[in-house]
């Protein structure tokens, strides 16, 4: 049985630490949810008011962030328990990586809306295909580890993080500062360093939250 594991099952004994839990479950769906409409709206390059109404979605998203911190402070205060506080911890460790991808979701959001023109990956720049793929691929089995609280497959998933997405997003900003990324479609070479920069933080906060499956407390968002 893993810590994670073990974590849930305390969560489940208390009616606030479970409804923490379960809004931090909700959280991160909507979160993706947002995010993958978030992406396709910068490739459709539509400047709809459904991206609009969706950018404020994330007003929910820091609602959840703070009922679960509220929930869990309140939990520990009236219990006057702190036996498990590293459950509760870990809970609102947790939210703050979420929180910061809502953000990050937010700004490419921010992207589609005001981009002259659509930034389709693969017609842009072969690296900036490799880090949005793989993103995507994660956002989804992080939450698949969250939910079966898969230890196994989560200690996979972090073996097979790609060290070396940052130094990918950081030579696409490279090389449009020094003028030599090549330019496709009149596309605006700022908005594509951005989107680079957004997809790479999203990144580590997601390898952040798979950790919280495998990882004790002071170990998350670190490799063992």
């Amino acid at each position: 049985m893993s810590i994670f594991n073990d974590l849930v099952n305390i969560w489940k004994k208390n009616d606030l630490l479970s409804q923490a839990w379960d809004e931090s479950h909700e959280m991160i769906l909507l979160s993706n949810k947002i995010f993958i409409k978030a992406i396709d709206g910068l490739r459709s390059g539509e400047k709809t008011k459904a991206l609009k109404e969706l950018k404020k979605r994330d007003k929910e998203i820091n609602s959840f962030h703070k009922n679960v911190r509220r929930k869990v402070v309140t939990h520990y205060a009236v219990s006057g328990n702190t036996l498990n506080i590293e459950s509760g911890l870990v809970l609102i460790n947790l939210v703050v990586d979420i929180e910061r991808i809502g953000d990050y979701t937010k700004n490419i959001l921010d992207l589609a809306i005001f981009s002259s023109r659509p930034i389709l990956s693969e017609e842009t720049s072969e690296n900036l295909e490799l880090i949005e793929a793989a993103v995507l691929s994660r956002f989804s089995s992080t939450i698949s580890v969250l939910e079966n609280k898969d230890a196994e497959k989560a200690q996979t998933l972090l073996n097979s993080y790609r060290k070396d997405l940052g130094k990918v997003s950081d030579s696409i900003v490279h090389d449009i500062v020094s003028g030599s990324f090549e330019i496709k479609n009149n596309i605006s070479p700022a908005s594509v360093a951005l989107y680079a920069r957004y997809l790479k933080r999203i990144g580590a906060h997601l390898k952040n939250i798979t950790s919280v499956v495998t990882n004790p407390f002071e170990m998350i968002g670190y490799n063992t």
